[in-house]
């Protein structure tokens, strides 16, 4: 039998993330994709406008934009001997919803092309559609020359097709589609998770720096403190080690007991000095423990000179 396989803490961050920017790619895809990324220059302009003209036709298209208004219509001149057909499937997704319709002048007519985007079209709208499509051309072949009166036309048969209740009436709105609505709230989302983020992190961050210093400062005081009291020992030393060279010329002779006493306190300083030279500052145990053990000297070396110890 396999042991169980333990995940690591990078891994189980990891594979959220992978997946999180895996769902980024593909909604970042599909905004692309519904938002016209792959449209050509017909499709990408009646995305947002009710009226194309391709290079070298001459129509003032704001003011034919101003005659359409807001109705479901879209009007498309294409240049002599374009596809119609194909410019009218290009449109299909841009300007879903509406009735197409594609000019492009031969001679003296306008070749015309229907294609009405209305729901349901393939089914029980199939008929109105096609009724649409043939109706909305009519009368335009008389304005040739003025592209702009044969979209009077054009509108004008909309309307009555309106009227005769063939195409669903309502005002044509243009909005974003799904996916990037998506994008902008998971923009907004990411923006406020960030900040949060940033600034909890931040507290954190500080929190922990504020206790290190602490520790530091604390650690420091402790080390000076250690100094302090290893300063002092060393002085009580010195005094006694004067006393020590001049026990031989006291009446009475050489104290055996005060200088047994001194050899003892002089080795453990010399092995206590060694502890404080190797002592890590930020073992705060260490340097506490060396702390007391000075004390612990310092009270002897006290007691050796004849001094008696404070109490506490």
């Amino acid at each position: 039998m396999r042991p169980p396989v333990r995940r690591r803490p990078a891994d189980l961050v990891d594979a959220p993330f992978r997946l999180a920017v895996l769902a980024c790619a593909v909604l970042a895809g599909w905004a692309l994709w519904t938002g016209g990324a792959l449209d050509g220059p017909v499709a990408r302009q009646v995305r947002t406008s009710s009226v194309y003209a391709a290079p070298g036709v001459d129509l003032d298209r704001a003011a034919a934009e101003r005659v359409i208004g807001n109705r479901r219509l879209v009007v498309i001149l294409l240049e002599p001997g374009a596809d119609l057909r194909g410019a009218c499937h290009q449109v299909e997704r841009a300007a879903d919803g509406t009735v197409v319709l594609v000019l492009s002048r031969d001679g003296d007519d306008y070749d015309t092309y229907g294609c009405a985007l209305l729901p349901r079209r393939d089914k029980e709208n199939f008929g109105r559609a096609a009724v649409a499509e043939m109706t909305v051309g009519r009368g335009i072949d008389a304005f040739v020359g003025r592209p702009l009166e044969a979209l009077k036309v054009a509108t004008v048969n909309y309307d009555l097709l309106v009227k005769s209740g063939t195409v669903p009436d309502g005002a044509r709105t243009i909005s974003p589609s799904l996916p990037r609505y998506l994008l902008a709230a998971a923009a907004i989302v990411g923006v406020v998770a960030g900040a949060t983020g940033l600034y909890i992190g931040g507290r954190r961050a500080g929190r922990l720096a504020a206790t290190r210093r602490s520790r530091r400062d604390e650690h420091a005081d402790d080390r000076s403190a250690l100094s302090a009291a290893a300063a002092v020992l060393a002085q009580q030393i010195i005094d006694l080690d004067q006393r020590y060279a001049l026990a031989d010329r006291r009446p009475g002779g050489f104290d055996r007991n005060f200088g047994r006493r001194y050899l003892r306190l002089t080795s453990e300083y010399a092995e206590l000095l060694d502890g404080i030279t190797a002592v890590d500052g930020d073992d705060e145990a260490a340097v506490r423990e060396l702390t007391e053990r000075v004390d612990a000297l310092s009270r002897r070396a006290r007691s050796i000179a004849g001094v008696r110890p404070e109490k506490s």
